[in-house]
């Protein structure tokens, strides 16, 4: 009779006649298949939950629980119903019989008397059909799995977690110890591993790891190689790795140059080619990924040793005011603020200048830096707040037209703490202590119409202390900026007797900012 399919199968033949089952049994163990039997209905349905059988030979006919009836449990059951039913009958064998039988979920219907060769050609049919079907569902299911890693990795925090969603995805992917190795831009190679069901860790890896896979696979040249390699070899290669069996693996390098990434696991048995496969993919996309979190790490550098160049390089000292800064860049923000402050010495006075351009880019960055050039000469003859802030509004109006900007000046002499406060739409200053108020709010912003600005003469009594901060201190989506502003006044009750520990203790209360954020807290002291 010959084999009824390529591999083996586990079959369970139900049927009340212990005759008729052995018969079935026996061409199916000639097959070469593993039989379980039943005897009945009930019996059928316990054995299909607890064994879930490669396929049922199914009598119609039962005294307990009839077979169209059993079918239909097996095929209404989420867990079994994948599972193929055979339907083998001698008494209900008319046309619409089988029909009935095929209607409520049977995959092949049999009438007796049953040939060996109709008998093992239906069963290999059957079991070809349900084979290539759960191949397709379970690649199915895979594809779709491979979907939602590469969205994780691409909505990774930081260079860490990517690491660890790859080596957590590619263990729940392909049910096996996983390892990934790659190099952020501070150029330290990274390696995590994870085990199926369980969170990916970070472990030791010695410096020139990847150079030494990169030898035995894919070279200095740039693309995609798998490979396998035993055990053996993999301990020569990876020294201080605990993996004691086979390893499959993908080394990605995306263009010449660059440091490639390593994704592989513990096999024990070579990858079947669907695995290969999904193993490539991943380490393609987990490559991409790599690269554009790398991309964004150098431009955050570049981007905040711009802003910090443009920025003052460091606060004068000035007897009689204490004076504390802080600039704090956007958390998620690749791109230059336009947030900048500036303290200037003027003789017996001193002018702090706390200002925020639209927008973050270069452009912001660029309008930035001419206004505070702008400021600055406009205080190398005559002192005039006011007249500086209409200098900075006509630069903005006429050489910049789109762009707007608040800026607050405050010209202050630490000898008598008369000061002058001139405010183009920035948040007032915010005279900090017991009974900690803001100043009241300034003219219009810059960049918006011509505007005579207003001087506020006020003095600041001996220890008092004063704080200018840029909006993205306290601007949330979630929140009304009165609750915010009010939250930092609290706060400004109590400045306490470091300056320093206050301004870190502000910003500490607000958290991780979606803007830039820029902040002076100038205190009078004596002299």
């Amino acid at each position: 009779m010959g084999s009824m399919t390529d591999t083996p199968a586990t079959v369970l033949v139900v049927d009340d006649i212990p005759t008729k089952r052995y018969i079935l049994a026996s061409w199916l163990r000639r097959g070469g298949h593993r039989v379980v039997e039943a005897g009945g209905g009930e019996e059928a349905l316990a054995v299909v939950r607890t064994l879930k059988p490669d396929l049922v030979i199914l009598d119609v006919r039962m005294p307990d629980v009839d077979g169209i009836e059993v079918c239909e449990k097996i095929k209404a059951d989420p867990e079994t119903a994948s599972i193929p039913v055979i339907q083998v009958s001698g008494n209900a064998i008319t046309p619409a019989d089988r029909a009935e039988g095929l209607e409520r979920g049977a995959d092949a219907y049999l009438s007796e008397p049953i040939q060996p060769d109709e008998f093992a050609a239906t069963v290999r049919a059957t079991l070809r059909y349900y084979r290539a079907r759960q191949r397709a569902e379970r690649m199915a299911a895979r594809l779709s799995e491979l979907a939602e890693i590469t969205l994780e990795m691409n909505q990774a925090e930081d260079f860490e977690q990517l690491l660890s969603v790859a080596a957590e995805g590619c263990s729940r992917l392909l049910d096996r110890y996983s390892r990934v190795l790659a190099i952020p831009a501070d150029g330290r190679v990274r390696r995590f591993s994870a085990r199926p069901g369980e969170h990916a860790a970070p472990r030791l890896v010695h410096p020139d790891t990847l150079e030494r896979l990169s030898a035995i696979s894919i070279g200095d040249s740039p693309g995609v190689q798998t490979f396998e390699i035993d055990s053996a070899t993999w301990a020569r290669v990876v020294p201080d790795s605990d993996i004691v069996a086979r390893v499959a693996g993908v080394l990605c390098r995306t263009k010449a140059g660059r440091s490639p990434v390593f994704l592989g696991m513990e096999t024990g048995s070579p990858l079947d080619g669907e695995e290969l496969s999904l193993l490539r993919q991943l380490g393609q996309a987990l490559a991409l990924a790599v690269d554009a979190a790398r991309a964004y790490a150098e431009e955050h550098t570049i981007s905040l040793t711009l802003q910090r160049s443009l920025l003052p390089a460091e606060i004068p000292r000035i007897p009689g005011l204490q004076i504390s800064v802080r600039y704090q860049p956007a958390v998620d923000n690749v791109e230059v603020g336009g947030d900048f402050y500036e303290v200037l010495p003027l003789g017996d006075r001193v002018l702090v200048a706390l200002g925020d351009v639209q927008g973050h880019s270069l452009h912001a960055a660029t309008v930035m830096a001419e206004l505070r050039n702008a400021l600055r000469a406009s205080v190398i003859d005559d002192v005039d707040p006011a007249g500086s802030m209409s200098l900075l509004n006509a630069v903005l109006r006429r050489y910049h037209p789109s762009m707007t900007a608040t800026v607050c000046l405050m010209l202050i002499d630490p000898a008598t703490g008369e000061s002058e406060i001139v405010n183009a739409g920035h948040i007032p200053p915010l005279l900090a202590g017991k009974g900690a108020a803001y100043h009241r709010f300034g003219n219009l912003l810059l960049g918006v119409a011509h505007e005579r600005y207003r001087v506020d003469r006020v003095r600041l009594p001996d220890d008092a202390t004063i704080l200018l901060f840029t909006d993205g201190l306290i601007e949330d989506r979630d929140k009304l900026l009165d609750e915010s502003l009010e939250v930092a006044r609290q706060q400004a009750e109590d400045v306490g007797d470091d300056l320093e520990d206050f301004c870190d203790r502000l910003i500490a209360t607000f958290g991780a900012r979606e803007d830039d954020v820029a902040l002076v807290a100038v205190r009078r002291v004596p002299l």
